[in-house]
């Protein structure tokens, strides 16, 4: 087996190679999320082997790993000193890796109380698009070197550089828990859940789903247990796993062929008027829609209540897939790629057809 320092040397040889011929290179770790984003175009670039938990003190919060480790061995590291990733990222299969993770930047049901899966990156060590191996920020809250270029890595989905280890915060586990769920409108459950982000109350979780909303709370027991006297809803059974269903899209709404989109819009924005079927997750501000309605019709109505739509799953993976950027926004992004990645080696067209 490579040691570290063979393996990343051996992923700088390749990406140097290929920045010479300027030959693309499609980034690979688990595969968990190959699915999403636009077709993945040129020789594939496996990064599974760079795996292990670097450094974790529990008592700092803050967990160091390779961006090949799985996920699930994180998790499991953490829940052993009864810890956790807080942003509650989505696996989507058992191959999914920290590194991906990170790159896809997508966050669960917890996102909107805690933050993004970007607001708990703290450093990062990368390949750059020239071969070289590139770190920034650290280890702690207090070192901001760099902080904000290791946070561009979340969600770039690999076309500014290669993870090669990343450094998170992490947060305790609650002490409880606690699921209510009650019958009620689409337009009621928005009032009701844009409404608890603004009450001093334990919600870590709020969606809309077949008709019924579900609140989740999270925290000291007896606030857990004070915050379910003040809210309507009968108590939903743990063992019925339904936010983990619903982080990794098992829940039946998403057992469809049709496109998935995936919308993001202010929480107390009403219903939109979109055919198609609809859960609402993130207190009303992530909204998944099942629609065969065109691409263009979707992104106008929901730029018109100031959001983007992505095409999640489905659809034509040729086309876009992210919400079209304005020209200021897309020429910010030319530049971050040229700067990171001159010759435009690494994920070509994975995110937009021109990066």
């Amino acid at each position: 087996m490579m040691v570290e320092h063979d393996l990343s040397a051996a992923l700088q040889q390749q990406v140097q190679q290929a920045a010479q011929e300027k030959r693309p290179l499609n980034i690979v770790g688990g595969g968990s999320k190959a699915m999403l984003g636009r077709i993945a175009a040129g020789e594939t670039l496996d990064v599974s082997g760079q795996r292990g938990i670097v450094d974790y003190d529990p008592r700092e919060l803050v967990l160091s790993a390779r961006a090949g480790t799985p996920l699930a061995e994180i998790e499991q590291a953490l829940a052993d000193n009864n810890q956790m990733l807080a942003f509650e990222p989505p696996h989507f299969a058992a191959s999914a890796t920290l590194g991906g993770t990170v790159a896809c930047g997508l966050s669960g049901p917890r996102r909107p109380y805690v933050g993004a899966a970007r607001d708990f990156v703290l450093g990062c060590q990368l390949l750059n698009g020239k071969g070289e191996i590139l770190r920034f920020g650290g280890q702690v809250m207090k070192n901001v070197a760099g902080y904000d270029v290791s946070r561009l890595m979340a969600g770039a989905w690999g076309t500014l550089g290669v993870l090669l280890e990343i450094s998170l915060k992490v947060l305790p586990r609650p002490a409880a828990s606690a699921t209510l769920f009650h019958e009620c409108s689409a337009a009621r459950a928005i009032e009701l859940m844009s409404g608890l982000l603004s009450q001093a109350l334990p919600v870590d979780g709020a969606c809309y789903y077949k008709g019924q909303c579900y609140v989740r709370l999270a925290g000291s027991a007896q606030s857990v247990v004070e915050a379910q006297r003040k809210l309507p809803g009968e108590s939903l059974n743990a063992r019925s796993h339904f936010w983990q269903r619903l982080r990794e899209q098992q829940l039946s709404f998403f057992n469809s062929d049709t496109p998935l989109w995936r919308i993001v819009v202010k929480p107390d924005t009403p219903p939109l008027p979109l055919a198609g079927d609809w859960l609402l997750d993130w207190g009303g501000a992530q909204r998944w829609l099942i629609s065969d309605l065109d691409a263009q019709q979707i992104r106008n109505k929901v730029q018109q209540h100031g959001g983007h739509a992505t095409l999640f799953r489905g659809g034509d993976r040729d086309a876009e897939i992210f919400q079209p950027l304005a020209q200021p926004l897309r020429a910010l992004q030319q530049r971050l790629k040229h700067s990171f990645d001159p010759n435009g080696i690494f994920n070509p067209g994975r995110m937009y057809a021109e990066l």
